[in-house]
């Protein structure tokens, strides 16, 4: 060694001795990993990192990028980790890649908090087996099966003489007000729905003033055959309204077309007699409640829209009326989920139409209500034909506090994107989701799609969190959207013996 020099000792790389015989690793295993909370792995320090999803809320699923878990539900995000402002989420995605799937777990899960899930409306059915599970209320409706009296206020006349009798006259003031209000706009949006067009200024001036004219002379809970009769008596609260000048014939000219309206809904018609008939099995508001639309086929669209609105109208009313009695300190105080699938067809029902539901639904994050809205793509709400009602309906996904997305095609992205800031490759990952399953040659049949309960969590323009929805066993078992093609189907006479057509 040379005078001067150091004496380097030679070292192996980050894979071993380099050489032959030497044992260079050419391929480093990844060491074996744990999670755990911060209190139990504290002292693993240097090799502990922070996970980077939100563990706050209802179990969601692993984030498929890093494997992490997600915990995610716009209750928890809104009240206890303050990650968004406004407790609502809106779902969007192709059918059958599992967006009813992911509000059910965050429904079960909510429930487990002291949250009451509330289905306004399940049309398949995909909620009717959660909310039996969790010993709730399942309310069948359509034809044959139920009726649902839209005039009927709930528990807001018992509920506003129990605040009476405590000394609250103001907020049972208000909660009968509520009430008049929602089943004015529920009759206004029946009306709508029978037209296709909503009804005139004046129109609504005359039910907003026979209702409460038939409140004042009604014994028991009105019906729409008893708000008709009203009209075509004609007494001189109603006249005034119609500025008929004195005249009967100005007034029966007037009121003709909306007496005409009434009668389509009072004797059948297109809606049938759902709605006139005396409320066959009243909401509850102390646990879980589904209305069961299943029956209604999807051929009848304007009967659809018109039930899920009168299952919204009653589900928020009676919403009104724990939080009334909550906040005088009558009862205890519950929180709700409310879940609004297949939002799309209420608003395709008629011009209009997004003006009522936003004055049904519009429930501030002052009430304690957490709200889910489910549809397909933004096309479904863009299809309006009116300029107005498009950017209404855009609204409602501009408000949510989070919007979870699924599989969707390019040609949603433009459309997304001018509401939900994404980048190119968010994008690209949901128009993945949405490709067709692979054939699986070994099994004979479709592999599951590949955007199969997968979703990207958004919030404002942070980026996204892709997620994977995993269910347990039970969930499995409870949720199954094709429950009725799990069994062969058979052929022959019901009356053979061989038992072909059993």
């Amino acid at each position: 060694m040379a005078e001067g020099s150091t004496f380097r000792p030679l070292r192996p790389t980050m894979r071993g001795w380099l050489g032959r015989g030497r044992g260079a690793a050419q391929v480093v295993q990844a060491p074996q990993e744990w999670r755990g909370t911060t209190k139990q792995v504290c002292g693993l320090w240097p090799y502990a990192i922070g996970a980077g999803t939100p563990m706050v809320g209802v179990p969601l699923g692993r984030n498929i990028t890093t494997g992490a878990t997600l915990c995610c539900d716009p209750i928890s995000w809104f009240q206890r980790a303050n990650l968004i402002s406004n407790p609502s989420v809106f779902v969007l995605g192709k059918p059958g890649l599992g967006k009813s799937t992911t509000v059910v777990r965050m429904a079960t899960g909510l429930a487990g908090y002291g949250v009451m899930p509330l289905v306004l409306g399940d049309l398949r059915p995909d909620y009717v087996a959660m909310i039996e599970a969790l010993g709730g209320q399942v309310i069948p409706l359509g034809r044959g099966r139920g009726h649902l009296n839209v005039l009927d206020p709930g528990e807001a006349v018992s509920a506003a003489e129990k605040l009476r009798a405590a000394g609250h006259h103001r907020e049972a003031g208000e909660v009968l007000a509520d009430a008049h209000g929602r089943r004015t706009t529920i009759v206004s949006a029946l009306l709508t729905i029978v037209r296709a067009a909503p009804p005139t200024d004046r129109e609504e001036t005359i039910i907003d003033r026979a209702l409460r004219i038939l409140d004042d002379r009604h014994d028991g809970i009105p019906v729409l055959g008893d708000l008709l009769q009203v009209i075509q008596e004609a007494p001189d609260g109603v006249r005034a309204v119609a500025l008929d000048r004195g005249s009967d014939q100005r007034y029966k000219e007037i009121t003709e077309n909306l007496e005409a309206s009434l009668i389509g809904l009072v004797s059948g018609g297109r809606l049938g007699e759902t709605f006139a008939q005396p409320t066959t099995n009243p909401m509850r508001r102390d646990a879980p409640v589904v209305y069961d639309v299943s029956s209604i086929d999807d051929s009848e669209m304007d009967r659809q829209a018109a039930t899920l609105l009168a299952c919204w109208s009653a589900g928020f009313g009676t919403v009104n009326v724990a939080n009334a009695l909550a906040d005088a300190g009558l009862e205890p105080r519950r929180h709700y989920f409310v879940i609004l699938d297949e939002l799309w067809r209420a608003l395709r029902a008629g011009r209009g139409m997004v003006d009522r539901v936003d004055a049904l639904t519009r429930l501030n994050r002052q009430r304690g209500v957490g709200m889910a809205m489910i549809s397909h793509t933004m096309s479904d709400l863009l299809a309006l034909p009116s300029e107005e009602d498009r950017m209404k309906a855009k609204g409602f996904v501009e408000r949510s506090g989070m919007v979870i997305c699924g599989g969707l095609p390019s040609a949603e992205m433009p459309q997304l994107t001018t509401v939900v800031p994404m980048s190119t490759a968010e994008q690209n990952m949901l128009t993945s989701w949405q490709d067709p399953p692979a054939w699986d040659p070994i099994n004979n049949r479709e592999a599951e799609p590949p955007g199969r309960g997968k979703f990207l969590v958004k919030v404002g323009g942070r980026p996204g969190i892709p997620v994977r929805v995993q269910l347990t066993t039970i969930e499995r078992s409870i949720h199954d959207t094709n429950a009725r093609w799990r069994e062969q189907s058979r052929t022959g006479r019901l009356d053979d013996t061989d038992g072909a057509g059993r």
